[in-house]
C-alpha cells in the first residue's frame, strides 16, 4: 500500500468535507456574536482612552478660583477683582468671573432650581485658562489673591485629572481582558465543533487513512474549512460592531456612560481593527480546528 498522500479532488476540501448547514449555521452565529462582542470590547477600550485624553486635557488646561462670600463684601466684585489679578500672573491666557446664577446652575442637579433663598451666600467661581507652554501658576496666583486680601482659593484640577486617568486605565484593562476571554471562548467553541465534525465524518476519515492520507492532510482539510467559516463569521460580527459604534458615537448618550460605550473616532485605528478582526477570527478558528483534529487523530491511530 502506498503511503503517498492522494491529491485533493477537484472540489478541494469542500468535496471531502461538504458543508453541513445543520451544524455550520449555529457555529456561524455563535462565532459572529463572539467576534461582535470582542470588537465592542476593543472599541470600548479605545473609546475610554480617547475620552480620558479629552477630559484630562480640559482639566489640565484650566484652573478654578473659588470666591468665598465674606460679610460686608460684594462677592461679585471680589470675583471680578480676582479675574483682573489672574490676568497679571504669567502663564494665564484668560480669566472669566461668573455670577450667582452660574453658581445656582451648578447646584441645580443636586438641589433643584429655585430652592435656594436669595440671601443664602454662595461661593462664586472664576474660570482661568492656562498657557500650555508654561508651568501651572497655581501657587503664584494664590499668593497674588492673598496679597489682595481676597477670600479665595485656587483649585488646579490635578486630582480630578488623576482620577480620570485611573478610570481610563481600569476601563481599558477590563475591555482588553474581555476581548482575550472572548477569543479563548471562540477557540474552545471551534475546537468542540471540529471534534464533532470529525466524529460525524469518521467513515470518510478512515477511508482517507486507508488510502494513505496522513494526519496532517486530514487536519488541513478541517483547518481550511473552519478558516472560511471563521472568516465569514468575523466579517459579520465586525460589520455589526462597526455599525453599533457609529450609532453610539452619533447618539446623545449620558456623559457618565462614556467609558462603557464603543467609540468611533473616525481614524485609521478603528478601521484597521474591524478589518483585522475577521482575519484573526479565521486564524483562530483554523488553528483551533487543526489542533483539536490532530489531537483526536493521534489518539485514534
Amino acid at each position: 500500500m502506498s503511503n503517498r498522500v492522494p491529491p485533493p479532488p477537484a472540489g478541494g476540501a469542500g468535496a471531502l468535507l461538504p458543508p453541513d448547514s445543520g451544524r455550520d449555521r449555529p457555529l456561524f452565529v455563535v462565532a459572529a456574536i463572539l467576534v461582535f462582542l470582542a470588537c465592542i470590547a476593543a472599541l470600548g477600550a479605545r473609546g475610554a482612552w480617547l475620552q480620558a485624553q479629552n477630559w484630562t486635557s480640559d482639566l489640565e488646561s484650566s484652573i478654578t478660583i473659588q470666591i468665598r462670600p465674606v460679610e460686608l463684601r460684594d462677592a461679585q466684585l471680589d470675583a471680578e477683582e480676582a479675574a483682573r489679578i489672574a490676568l497679571t500672573v504669567p502663564g494665564i491666557l484668560s480669566a472669566t468671573a461668573h455670577d450667582r446664577a452660574h453658581a445656582e446652575a451648578l447646584l441645580a442637579p443636586w438641589l433643584g432650581s429655585g430652592n435656594l433663598p436669595d440671601d443664602l451666600p454662595l461661593p462664586l467661581m472664576v474660570e482661568v485658562q492656562l498657557d500650555p507652554q508654561l508651568p501651572p501658576p497655581g501657587d503664584a496666583l494664590q499668593a497674588a489673591l492673598d496679597a489682595a486680601g481676597l477670600s479665595a482659593s485656587v483649585d488646579d484640577n490635578s486630582r480630578w485629572a488623576g482620577a480620570v486617568r485611573r478610570a481610563a486605565r481600569t476601563a481599558q484593562t477590563l475591555g482588553l481582558a474581555m476581548m482575550f476571554l472572548l477569543a479563548g471562548a471562540a477557540a474552545a467553541v471551534v475546537a468542540f465543533a471540529a471534534r464533532a465534525s470529525l466524529a460525524a465524518r469518521i467513515n470518510v476519515i478512515d477511508a482517507l487513512h486507508i488510502c494513505g492520507a496522513e494526519d496532517r492532510f486530514v487536519a488541513g482539510l478541517f483547518e481550511r474549512r473552519f478558516f472560511m467559516l471563521g472568516l465569514k463569521a468575523g466579517i459579520a460580527g465586525a460589520a455589526c460592531a462597526g455599525l453599533v459604534a457609529v450609532l453610539a458615537s452619533l447618539g446623545q448618550g449620558p456623559a457618565d456612560m462614556a467609558f462603557f460605550l464603543p467609540h468611533w473616532a473616525m481614524d485609521p485605528f478603528e478601521l484597521a481593527l474591524l478589518l483585522l478582526a475577521p482575519v484573526l477570527a479565521g486564524a483562530t478558528a483554523a488553528i483551533s480546528a487543526r489542533l483539536a483534529v490532530a489531537s483526536d487523530l493521534r489518539g485514534r491511530w
